[in-house]
């Protein structure tokens, strides 16, 4: 069985899912076969794998880091928020249901056969297994029935590193009240301690880590700088969401939906030098940019009468009247047509009007979409653009007659597009780098410029290029050697 070892945070965002995505590479660049595992992930970017099933994005950026084919095991509990107390659970990649936060808990214990199924099989075909905790193993309420922290930890014999963001500040209270409220056995499992998004003089921060250690008794094994690594994130702290004045040649305001999902379409389009992607939530942000994108949402009802409240919907449609692009990508796409409707209450019931840039009707149903395709886009300007995405989603939109977005493998009509008004289903369409391409140079041509001059690397040799450097920072600033200790003295208990 593959040794291991987990990363537990002092809170959500403290720097879990980039250290662990760091080990994930600096094992694989000493010769070993890792994968990561996260048992229980709560985020609204999800990812189909190969053989059509859905898991968190963050294992994803994290098998890609392991030179690995994601898969649904490493990330066997996915929960999809669709309410301030609900959310989908899929289980094994497959949706198990709709739950409440209550009855989750009630539950939740009854998937660790299952969890231990996919870690064991995991195991067994890898030399480590990099595990990813959630929030914080403090929370003491949620103590009893924990399977994805210290409860985790405890059932497949995991040592710990704690990691605490110091940029927030307060870095030192949260990683003394985070060991100080963990049971004995618990504490006993944290092999060190991480201190993440440091700016500044190190050596100025010395005598604050030896007290650390006296008074948690737990060794500070590394202090990782503020790293410009630009790794896909998964859920509503995602640094990139707060981007709101980013601009290139190419001003793209994406439209920051409260129950925005998937976002990381977009992250090809960030990566390009000419593109300039920025996140909007107001009408008065919105400006004059040169393309408008609705991107997906667990929500679109809800979503697009958020829009309509606070006037986005009208100025979006004002910029698509005067010839600005629009791009709606999946429940962007619904919220482009003429109508939605939820007969089953699916989202929220009922019916409402679409925004009507699109001559398209969704009808909502409790059967998922869940599906990996290849396309070729047939699109005006992006006409022969190979994509390679895949599709979630609850609704069947019905297309109207207008002419598709691309056209699937098997000659199939994807999407819609009406003029400068573009709609998809297709997630991960940029991946390719084709669209990209096509649509930084269909925009600078718009504004008489030329792509000859801002021609990006493909999307695929940045993202092994961002993994690098932040495999790079990590073991240049955390004791490896310390880690590679802990997980042979946790195997050989």
């Amino acid at each position: 069985m593959a040794r291991c070892i987990m990363v537990q945070g002092t809170m959500s965002g403290a720097g879990k899912s980039l250290l662990a995505t760091a080990l994930c590479r600096i094992f694989r660049q000493d010769g070993l076969r890792v994968a990561p595992f996260k048992s229980q992930n709560m985020a609204l970017n999800s990812y189909i794998t190969r053989d059509g099933l859905e898991m968190g994005r963050a294992q994803v950026a994290q098998a890609e880091a392991a030179g690995r084919e994601p898969d649904v095991r490493m990330n066997p509990v996915l929960l999809k928020p669709s309410s301030d107390t609900g959310s989908q659970l899929i289980v094994n990649g497959e949706v198990r249901g709709q739950y409440r936060a209550a009855e989750y808990f009630k539950m939740k214990k009854s998937l660790v056969p299952e969890i231990l199924r996919a870690y064991e099989s995991l195991a067994a075909e890898n030399d480590v297994i990099v595990i990813e905790g959630a929030g914080s193993p403090a929370e003491i309420n949620l103590r009893d029935g924990d399977i994805v922290n210290m409860g985790l930890a405890e059932l497949v014999n995991a040592p710990v590193l704690l990691v605490g963001d110091i940029d927030r500040g307060g870095v030192f209270a949260q990683l003394y009240g985070t060991v100080a409220l963990l049971q004995p056995e618990e504490r006993a499992r944290v092999v060190g301690t991480v201190i993440n998004k440091f700016r500044g003089d190190v050596e100025l921060l010395r005598p604050g880590l030896a007290m650390l250690e006296e008074k948690t008794g737990v060794p500070v094994l590394g202090v990782v700088p503020y790293t410009c690594a630009d790794i896909d994130d998964e859920d509503s702290l995602a640094p990139c969401l707060a981007q709101t004045q980013q601009r290139r040649p190419l001003d793209i305001a994406v439209v920051r939906l409260p129950r925005i999902s998937n976002f990381t379409d977009f992250s090809p389009l960030e990566s390009h030098p000419a593109l300039g992607v920025r996140y909007v939530e107001r009408a008065g942000q919105l400006g004059e940019p040169d393309l408008v994108v609705l991107p997906g949402t667990k929500n679109t009802m809800g979503d697009l009468a958020w829009m309509r409240q606070n006037g986005l919907e009208a100025a979006v449609k004002k910029l698509a009247a005067a010839g600005t692009p629009v791009l709606g990508v999946c429940g962007g796409y619904q919220m482009l047509g003429t109508a939605l409707d939820d007969p089953y209450g699916v989202e929220q019931g009922g019916r409402m009007d679409g925004m009507g840039l699109l001559p398209c009707a969704t009808r909502f149903t409790g059967q998922k979409v869940r599906t990996r395709v290849q396309a070729c886009a047939a699109a005006g300007p992006f006409a022969g653009a190979q994509l390679d995405g895949y599709e979630i989603h609850m609704g069947r939109t019905e297309r109207g007659g207008t002419p598709p977005f691309c056209l699937l493998a098997d000659g199939t009509p994807e999407g819609a597009a009406a003029g400068n008004v573009f709609g998809t289903y297709l997630h991960g369409l940029f991946d390719t780098g084709e669209l990209t391409e096509k649509l930084a140079a269909w925009l600078l041509a718009c504004k008489g410029l030329s792509a000859a001059d801002v021609r990006a690397e493909s999307h695929a040799a940045y993202k092994e290029r961002q993994y690098d450097l932040l495999a790079d920072a990590v073991r240049a600033a955390v004791d490896i050697a310390a880690v590679y200790r802990a997980m042979d003295a946790c195997a050989a208990k």
